[in-house]
């Protein structure tokens, strides 16, 4: 069976602007590295203004390119001498507001991307989509009629009708709530899926990212830090930075024991064979908020000075005899006081040093 084809190809991209004082330029991205296999979906994921918006722009066509190329289907789209229009792209494009045509039904909306068709095959290809998206029923409603989550499946469906090589979603949940945002990621993951959908998405939500891609690049300053499967990006990270921005985290100091082992203020852990360093050497430790375990029978005691209410689970911060504090994920019936003092274990399996 042969492996599918490379997709969408990033080598080496540099993005740059004319800085606000025409004095010089501003490095929006750079020396961008990623690639997309047919039917994989990939995520940019980081904060506000780091340049993830940027690179989207860029491989739609908005946005030319200093350096470097981007390739779709193995043939150059953009660098610095080559820039195919976007509508010569094959590239569909899910925008932030959805931006549906509010004097529109759901059915044109839909059939809008179609017009190298006749009326009725545009039609015909519309409701395709729309059963596909489950919204048959919502085919000549308006856009103001439809909750978020449905202008969301139809702006899909809009993308996804003219059946391009490329899907590009820009922040697609940030206008809905966290409950409706957790469900259609879901939702989002399966259409893309089932129809053997190309995507690369934008977000600064890791869970979001987490739920709907294969691969997810942590975006920093324009530079992606590291291009990875989610697993590998929480257990693997490989720089302090996305530790740190991977999960809910901080960083103790631990002492380097005999027998591969680190000691740190809430006990001993094992280091990988990877880790390995000389006998009384100080390293940080990443403790996240899962490796720690509510226990009412362990010695170690930790105070808690903040709480937040999650359903399931509270998300504790705890201050250690030391002052450090870390985080606990507890089951939501150990309903504990701010100030009050409980018993906590250690039981990380896997050891993140720097």
């Amino acid at each position: 069976m042969n492996s599918p084809q490379t997709l969408l190809s990033i080598k080496h991209v540099e993005i740059n602007y004319p800085s606000q004082d025409g004095n010089g330029w501003i490095t929006a991205v750079k020396d961008l590295d990623l690639s997309l296999k047919q039917g994989e979906i990939g995520c940019l994921l980081g904060s506000s203004g780091c340049g993830k918006s940027t690179v989207l722009r860029a491989i739609c066509g908005f946005e030319p390119v200093n350096a470097g190329e981007i390739l779709l289907r193995d043939k150059v789209v953009s660098s610095p001498t080559i820039h195919i229009p976007p509508n010569q792209r094959r590239v569909g494009m899910v925008f932030q507001d959805f931006a549906l045509f509010p004097h529109l039904n759901v059915l044109e909306n839909v059939a809008f991307g179609l017009q190298h068709y006749n009326a009725p095959q545009r039609l015909a290809l519309a409701a395709q989509w729309l059963k596909r998206v489950s919204l048959t029923d919502k085919a000549n409603a308006y856009p103001h009629e439809l909750s978020g989550g449905q202008q969301q499946r139809v702006a899909l469906a809009r993308a996804m009708a003219p059946e391009p090589d490329l899907i590009l979603l820009d922040e697609p949940f940030s206008s809905l709530d966290i409950e409706l945002r957790e469900r259609l990621s879901t939702e989002m993951r399966e259409l893309l899926k089932n129809n053997n959908i190309t995507a690369l998405l934008v977000t600064h939500d890791q869970f979001e990212a987490f739920a709907i891609a294969d691969q997810v690049g942590v975006m920093a300053k324009g530079k992606v830090s590291q291009w990875d499967i989610p697993y590998e990006l929480y257990h693997k990270p490989n720089s302090r930075y996305v530790a740190d921005f991977i999960g809910r985290g901080v960083f103790v100091k631990g002492i380097v024991q005999a027998d591969q082992k680190v000691k740190i203020e809430l006990g001993e852990l094992s280091l990988d064979q990877d880790h390995a360093t000389q006998v009384g050497k100080e390293i940080d430790v990443l403790i996240r908020a899962d490796d720690i375990v509510h226990d009412d029978h362990s010695p170690m005691q930790a105070e808690v000075v903040q709480k937040t209410f999650r359903g399931a689970d509270f998300l504790y911060t705890l201050k250690l005899a030391s002052g450090t504090q870390i985080f606990a994920f507890v089951p939501s019936h150990h309903d504990h006081a701010i100030g009050e003092k409980i018993g906590i274990h250690l039981v990380a399996d896997h050891v993140v040093t720097f």
